[in-house]
């Protein structure tokens, strides 16, 4: 598991970085990923969900949204 706390920056540069993160992993590997700004906590879930990619919410309060994406090969099916 690789974790990558982006609670510094706006979006979209959080979805930038998970992003190229995600394509440095395996299938089924995972990231942990630590967000602050309103948008990224929107648009990193939905978009890797939308990809089809495992996501686990692990925290989610005011301050950050920590997320468990799980790489899915999407070449498959």
């Amino acid at each position: 598991m690789i974790f990558i706390d982006l609670t510094s920056f706006r979006c979209p540069v959080p979805l930038v970085k998970v992003k190229l993160a995600l394509k440095s992993v395996s299938a089924g590997d995972s990231l942990h990923i630590l967000l602050s700004d309103p948008g990224s906590r929107r648009d990193v879930p939905a978009f890797f969900k939308k990809q089809g990619h495992t996501i686990v919410t692990l925290q989610d309060d005011a301050s950050q949204l920590g997320v468990l994406i799980t790489k899915v090969d999407l070449s498959q099916g």
